[in-house]
């Protein structure tokens, strides 16, 4: 693609704007490691949710849509879609106990919570393998949609875009700490949406798209793969059973809550958490959670089903996409680059805005995964098992040595991996399985660190047992694996706590008088530490109205969605159906919140 001097200017600019504020941060977070990994706990909730927004808003996004709409149209983005459920329960069910634990990490929750050897071990264990290995497969395929956007825009190799992004995002991340992460994040959203909008636009503007109109009577007598129709929202339960049960009954059915999944964590996790706890209030933590549920499902999603359903109309093939782009390197081809390969209808100007567009998606993804990875590796394993006594200006500097480290193991990794959609079906077997503990550990006393060792072990297990049978040429189908992964998973860890050595009282007893978990789970604990049901009432913890609220929120979320693309289609009469819907469940959603959380309650 060529490049106007406007280009030039208007990307330059565009980062500019995004990471110079950041410079501002260094003395604030080189102070010690809470301000370095937590911002001193004074993060309000507009910022906290516009972070979670921007970090899930990466490089790769764009591109794992568009896969996933080629191959299976506008209903295959049920397969994320579904975590809908997972993110609102997080909103009304476990924000708030996050927020109390007082956790500068999720992992140092463990410990807070179990006692013994085993939390120790669950601890160490998954600062390194979460922090190392599963985080480093995730920034790895950040950058594999970075580099093929880079092949796409500027005929790069892989390696000069690792090099290029690896100087911007390592610096930054090193430098500024979680509190210049944040203000990047919230810079970088506003650029990021403008640019994917116009992407939308000008790609409906393709002369074989013919605009919004051209594109929806096209594409409806246009079927895809095994004659599915693409636009529809839901999928074809008559014709297509095997796609519906992939897409849509798996993941309402079991996935939201059995897979353990960064950004959309059962019972919350990673740096979802991190932003948790890093909030100045408990109703700052649930709000920023509610508003990046919001802005993660109904704002961010249309303009990139747009280019992709376009897409399909100018590259119908992917031999399309090789003769429009000689020069790309083959091993790069897959549906996820069409995303790229539409930007070529980019006027001058805008061409350079998507470029700091994607520079931003990358950095603002990246940038958080390498401090919250950082944070794993330095205040859960180093600190806490290697070396205990040192300055706060000693881990500091270890934080910013395990950026580095982070970064250079995810660049081997991406050339281990060939598209985003393949990446994302390997992160989600990987963590089948464990979710339904982590949901469950807050609200039941037994719940013990070896039923996390079990769990983490089972599945793993599990996961090599089905790729060892497909690789033996007898594949087992995604869903069904799931499903022995989940039930496999889920029997041992039981099983573990009824047999396995229950967690010391005194630690479930400090561990209650500090989070005030409700519900009949921890009756006997309740009992112990002497608070009464009133603790409860008056934390707001109402199960009931948190299960109304659950509900409605969820309806809200999906029916905003769903809005917006039946105005799209120019379907009037569903989108104001959709419309009342969401009027009707939003309303609920505020006043169960005022119930639960009354505004003297700040705290």
């Amino acid at each position: 693609m060529t490049f106007a001097p406007l280009d030039w200017i208007v990307a330059i600019a565009a980062l500019a704007i995004c990471f110079a504020p950041a410079l501002f941060f260094a003395r604030r977070s080189g102070r010690s490691t809470s301000e370095f990994f937590a911002s001193g706990r004074a993060v309000p909730w507009w910022l906290a949710g516009l972070s979670m927004v921007a970090t899930t808003f990466s490089s790769d996004t764009p591109n794992l849509v568009t896969d996933i709409v080629r191959r299976q149209g506008v209903a295959g983005n049920w397969v994320w879609w579904a975590f809908v459920l997972t993110g609102v329960s997080t909103v009304f069910f476990y924000a708030r106990l996050w927020r109390r634990s007082g956790a500068m990490t999720d992992l140092e929750f463990y410990e807070a919570r179990y006692s013994g050897a085993a939390a120790r071990v669950v601890r160490g264990f998954r600062a390194l393998y979460l922090g190392l290995f599963f985080n480093c497969m995730i920034m790895a395929t950040v950058n594999l949609a970075a580099c093929k956007i880079a092949a796409i825009l500027f005929g790069f190799e892989r390696w000069e875009t690792l090099l290029f992004v690896g100087l911007l995002n390592v610096a930054f991340a090193a430098h500024s700490g979680l509190w210049g992460v944040l203000v990047i994040d919230m810079i970088q959203f506003f650029i990021k949406m403008t640019a994917v909008v116009a992407a939308a636009v000008f790609a409906l503007r393709a002369p074989q798209v013919g605009g919004l109109d051209g594109l929806v009577t096209k594409l409806s007598t246009l079927r895809g793969p095994g004659g599915i129709d693409y636009l529809a929202v839901l999928p074809d339960f008559t014709n297509h059973w095997d796609i519906a049960v992939a897409v849509f009954i798996m993941p309402i059915a079991v996935q939201w809550w059995a897979v353990w999944y960064p950004g959309a964590e059962p019972g919350g996790g990673s740096y979802i958490a991190q932003r948790m706890l890093a909030s100045k209030s408990e109703k700052d933590a649930l709000g920023a959670v509610l508003f990046f549920n919001v802005a993660h499902y109904v704002l961010r999603p249309w303009p990139w089903i747009l280019v992709a359903l376009a897409s399909i109309l100018v590259y119908p093939e992917l031999s399309d996409i090789q003769t429009a782009f000689p020069n790309l390197d083959p091993k790069l081809l897959g549906h996820d680059i069409a995303y790229p390969a539409m930007l070529k209808f980019l006027p001058v100007g805008f061409v350079g805005l998507m470029v700091g567009g994607l520079i931003a998606a990358n950095s603002s993804t990246i940038l958080t995964h390498l401090n919250w990875g950082a944070s794993y590796l330095v205040h859960d394993f180093y600190r806490r098992f290697v070396k205990t006594d040192a300055t706060e200006a000693h881990y500091v500097m270890a934080g910013r040595l395990a950026t580095v480290l982070l970064f250079l193991v995810s660049s081997v990794m991406v050339y281990l991996l060939d598209t985003a959609k393949d990446a994302f079906d390997i992160i989600l077997q990987i963590g089948a399985g464990t979710g339904l503990l982590y949901l469950v550990r807050w609200f039941w006393w037994r719940v013990n660190a070896w039923c996390e060792v079990v769990a983490m072990i089972s599945s793993f297990a599990v996961s090599l047992v089905l790729l060892a049978l497909a690789r033996s040429g007898s594949p087992v189908s995604t869903h069904v694996g799931l499903l022995i992964t989940v039930g496999v998973t889920t029997v041992c860890w039981i099983i573990t706590a009824y047999a396995g050595p229950a967690t010391d009282r005194e630690v479930l007893v400090e561990f209650y008088r500090r989070v005030r978990p409700a519900g009949p789970g921890w009756a006997v604990v309740r009992d112990a530490a002497q608070l009464g049901d009133d603790a409860d009432r008056t934390a707001g913890d109402n199960i009931p109205l948190a299960l109304l609220g659950w509900a409605a929120g969820c309806m809200m979320i999906w029916s905003a969605l769903f809005t917006v693309g039946n105005f799209l289609y120019g379907r009037t009469t569903y989108a104001w159906m959709l419309l009342a819907i969401f009027a009707v469940t939003g309303s609920a959603v505020i006043w169960v919140m005022r119930q639960l959380w009354p505004s003297q309650q700040a705290q």
